[in-house]
């Protein structure tokens, strides 16, 4: 019996990207199912990789019950970051290239180590360097941003930018810190760190095991975004978006036209 395409599916969502055009699912008609998802994403990433993109990190997807109500989904899931998706703090982006952008306030780590596998949270937490108030930019490349887990999954969980904002250490209650998305001054969405797994740092537990069943270990070094802690937004352009962490700070951008 003849596989999914995984080159040719991975060229198909790559294209869209490129092209800010949506297509039609398309792990139910390739017949993909989680673990051939994964592949293609794999090729996805090499296809970003060979035009001179560096990997960068990791991100994960799904993290939360309001992103799992938001898309229909209920899988927590795990993509990649390379350097080209990353926007300076208070930089600008242009959201013409992109099909239909949503910005959603996250929490970054900064790996300080290799961590491993099934750490308790205490000694585990000891791999993260530094944390970070954080934005990221979802994209999916599907019409009418509805898709199945196969296909958000190979569609490198719709990363498509990143911000970071200042690091400073680990801070006392990260488990439950307040989070503020703002859009033009006015607060859009309001939530905590505790709907990301109920603590950031078991995203980061969360992530290695995942990765690590495709034969990805995170790196020293390596950003990690842990999970939105409110759903997302749209991004229009003109717009200011500021992600505000209690604790940590702020990160922001402005969308251009």
């Amino acid at each position: 019996m003849i596989g999914p395409d995984i080159a040719g599916i991975a060229e198909q969502l790559g294209v869209a990207a490129d092209t800010a055009t949506a297509i039609p699912q398309l792990a139910a008609e390739a017949g993909l199912d989680v673990d051939a998802a994964y592949a293609v994403q794999t090729a996805l990433l090499q296809r970003r990789l060979d035009r001179g993109e560096r990997l960068v990190g990791l991100k994960m997807g799904l993290t939360s019950k309001a992103k799992m109500a938001q898309v229909g989904v209920d899988e927590v899931i795990w993509g990649r970051l390379t350097d080209a998706m990353r926007i300076p703090d208070g930089g600008t982006l242009d959201v013409g290239g992109f099909i239909h952008p949503r910005v959603e306030p996250e929490v970054a780590f900064l790996l300080d180590r290799l961590p491993e596998p099934g750490e308790p949270i205490g000694v585990f937490a000891e791999a993260v360097r530094a944390v970070a108030p954080a934005l990221e930019l979802i994209d999916s490349r599907y019409a009418n941003f509805t898709f199945s887990l196969p296909d958000v999954i190979a569609d490198n969980t719709s990363a498509a930018a990143f911000v970071v904002g200042p690091w400073s250490p680990v801070p006392e209650g990260l488990d439950n810190l307040g989070v503020l998305l703002e859009i033009d001054g006015r607060v859009a969405q309001v939530g905590s760190t505790a709907a990301i797994f109920g603590d950031p740092r078991r995203a980061l537990d969360e992530g290695l095991r995942l990765a690590g069943r495709h034969g990805v270990r995170l790196r020293e070094g390596w950003v990690f975004l842990a999970g939105a802690a409110t759903a997302a937004v749209p991004l229009r352009p003109g717009a200011h978006v500021r992600a505000v962490v209690e604790k940590l700070g702020t990160a922001s951008l402005r969308a251009s036209s």
